[in-house]
């Protein structure tokens, strides 16, 4: 980032309860646009990321990525002086993601109403998988639940073989961590115009329903419900990945006419050009067809096919080549950040560039209660008093 400029966010000051990947996720895109974040870790019930290998300088990678940017304060929740210390931090440090089921924090002592009287404009977020009330509210759950629950797993995966797990957490990421972020933002913003504090009650499923644009939309306007490989986004036309001879996969996205036709003329299937409407078995025996077409040759023949055509198709890349090639590598996706050591560390970089700033917090997640001291002597405390906490386990 430019350092000759203010971050986006420069000035959000947040203390940050969360652990595993969607409320870390959410507080990292905010650390990258320049909040100032403490992630607040029990150190007797660390964040369970911490063990996800591989470690580098004893941190986990994927650790190091989400909880780039912030401080780490290891504290025991249940010690009365941590409550007494998370007061102080909300003298500046005004915005509060939590990550616990319903009425943990409530019972510590830290819920929005005991918050709220300390600091009355506090933006406090509840990130949880179902939402503060209903009969979901106390269930716990993951990603493939809040998936399964929210109707999508439905009409994902294959027809013959059901739902077929994705290769990242797209509820945790996608509806829980964006979201997140989202609305503490529009809160902030809030705020900043003249408006009060808030209480944000984020439900991972609700954002993971409200995710379907198009099936969800169609149903509840009357339509039918949608199935496994028949909707047109789904399997259920030529839009699907092809296995290649080398066992490689090829993405077709050929939706529009035009692209069709470039893709069509490519394989060699020039009957396709003008087809009409075809029933649901004549697309699916023309679908085999282009199946049978793509197996017959590798997926670098392919590559070269589509190359030099304007079809919507690509090759599958592993991240190895992904990183390598475009449009990846001429984005400068990948960045290096400083582990806590000092070294340099690659990471993914912040998708999101404004103007020619990369937006990308340049620290990697540090070990648990690495900033300890710095940030309780920034709250006045003495050394004194800082070993006083040690040596009564308020802190590690």
């Amino acid at each position: 980032m430019n350092t000759t400029t203010r971050p986006p966010l420069g000035g959000m000051k947040v203390l940050d309860f969360t652990y595993l990947l969607p409320g870390p996720y959410g507080s990292m895109m905010l650390a990258d646009l320049g909040a100032g974040i403490i992630k607040i870790e029990n150190f007797n019930n660390p964040d369970l990321m911490r063990i996800s290998a591989p470690f580098i300088d004893g941190v986990s990678a994927a650790y190091a990525h989400i909880n780039r940017g912030k401080k780490s304060l290891g504290l025991d929740l249940k010690k009365g002086q941590s409550k007494e210390i998370i007061f102080r931090l909300l003298r500046d440090h005004d915005i509060v993601l939590e990550q616990f089921r319903p009425g943990v924090m409530d019972r510590l002592g830290l819920g929005y109403e005991d918050l709220k009287k300390i600091c009355p404009s506090v933006i406090y977020c509840s990130l949880t998988g179902y939402g503060h009330n209903g009969r979901y509210a106390d269930r716990a759950g993951h990603d493939i639940n809040y998936l399964a629950l929210s109707g999508i797993d439905s009409y994902s995966g294959r027809a013959e073989n059901g739902p077929a797990l994705s290769g990242i957490q797209i509820a945790d990421v996608c509806a829980g961590g964006k979201n997140l972020a989202i609305a503490v933002m529009a809160a902030y913003i809030r705020r900043l115009a003249g408006g009060e504090g808030a209480f944000i009650d984020l439900s991972i499923t609700d954002s993971t329903f409200a995710l379907s644009a198009f099936q969800a939309a169609g149903f509840l306007a009357g339509g039918g419900e949608p199935v496994r490989e028949g909707e047109i986004l789904n399997g259920g036309a030529v839009y699907d990945y092809y296995r290649t001879s080398d066992g490689r996969h090829l993405s077709v996205g050929s939706l529009e006419p035009k692209f069709a036709e470039s893709f069509y003329q490519a394989i060699g299937m020039d009957e396709m050009l003008a087809p009409g409407l075809l029933s649901h078995e004549e697309l699916a025996v023309s679908k085999r067809r282009v199946a049978e077409i793509i197996a017959g040759r590798t997926l670098e023949h392919w590559r070269g096919v589509f190359a030099r055509l304007d079809a919507c198709v690509e090759p599958v890349l592993s991240i190895a080549e992904a990183v390598d090639s475009p449009p990846l590598a001429d984005r400068g996706i990948v960045t290096e950040v400083t582990s806590h050591t000092g070294k340099p560390l690659r990471q993914v970089a912040g998708p999101i560039k404004i103007g020619p700033d990369e937006c990308t917090a340049r620290e990697a997640g540090t070990p648990l209660g690495h900033h300890n001291e710095f940030i309780l002597s920034s709250l006045g405390y003495s050394k004194d008093e800082i070993a006083e906490f040690r040596k009564n386990g308020v802190i590690n």
